[in-house]
């Protein structure tokens, strides 16, 4: 008997509307793919809003699916914990004995500091809290560094406010929807951020570097050599971070321009600090109406 000529993919209905689907399926993505790159070169604000609505639906999911992966995380950790709670123990009493005189001396000094503040009648400002938020998702390998938080215009959250990590700075808010904002990563290349050096002030700019690290460049003289360790803090200048948040630390000796890594690692932070701005800017002056002529 000859074999058929009939190619098609069988007379099974299923398997013909599964093939069906996946065809319309595979146009309808194309088209909204088509679609959103228009209105990112057409209409960039339309763009924005329509990310910020998708950021917003897929936020709580995320937040969801990584409170789960942190819950199977914690076992085995826990299990560890458990098992060398004994060994730990007895390190940290080791550690504690060998930190207690360094701890009464910075004791010392910040009653020193206290007190010559007091003379002086000096007054810090500190940047206020907005809310602790998630870090759902960050772009890691991508040319861009973002992050998404589960925090957004419900919450307090504007553009412009610095977010911060218990280690160190983490970036700024770009964008705010209902529940989600958009932050600017401190690797981003966009990113730019004056800071000075721990030990001695020396003024500088951390800039992003879009692959996971920053440089720092000097920015008052020439022949700067910064050494391996070299701790960088915010100054305040410009009036969005608070002074003295870590940035980066220097991991190689350079001389003008030197690479850094940050202290805050966005790929393994849970919550983040949303936070005022140091400094706000003040609100615009209501246009006045002109005087009426007699």
């Amino acid at each position: 008997m000859a074999p058929a000529r009939d190619r098609r993919t069988g007379f099974s209905r299923r398997r013909q509307y599964s093939l069906f689907i996946g065809y319309v399926l595979a146009v309808a993505c194309a088209v909204v793919g088509a679609v959103l790159l228009v209105a990112s070169a057409v209409n960039p604000p339309l763009f924005a809003g329509l990310r910020m609505g998708l950021a917003g639906v897929t936020a709580p999911v995320s937040s969801v699916l990584m409170t789960v992966r942190d819950g199977a995380a914690a076992v085995p950790e826990w299990f560890n914990g458990w098992a060398f709670a004994h060994a730990e123990n007895a390190a940290m009493r080791r550690d504690l004995a060998a930190a207690r005189p360094l701890l009464m001396r910075a004791r010392v000094i910040a009653y020193e500091n206290n007190r010559l503040r007091a003379l002086l009648a000096l007054r810090e400002r500190s940047a206020a809290p907005v809310v602790t938020a998630r870090l759902v998702s960050s772009s890691a390998s991508s040319g861009r560094r973002f992050a998404l938080l589960d925090a957004g215009r419900f919450s307090g959250v504007r553009p412009g406010m610095p977010v911060r990590g218990p280690e160190g700075l983490v970036g700024r808010v770009i964008e705010t929807g209902p529940n989600a904002a958009r932050v600017l990563l401190l690797t981003d290349a966009d990113s730019v951020v004056p800071v000075r050096r721990a030990r001695d002030g020396l003024a500088a700019i951390a800039a992003g570097r879009a692959d996971g690290s920053v440089e720092i460049r000097s920015v008052n003289a020439t022949n700067v050599r910064f050494g391996t360790g070299d701790v960088f803090v915010t100054t305040g200048t410009g009036g969005l971070y608070t002074p003295g948040i870590p940035v980066a630390r220097v991991v190689a000796n350079a001389t003008d321009t030197a690479l850094a890594r940050p202290f805050a690692q966005p790929d393994a932070l849970d919550y983040a600090l949303v936070e005022q701005a140091f400094m706000p800017m003040p609100p615009p002056l209501a246009p006045t109406a002109p005087a009426a002529a007699p």
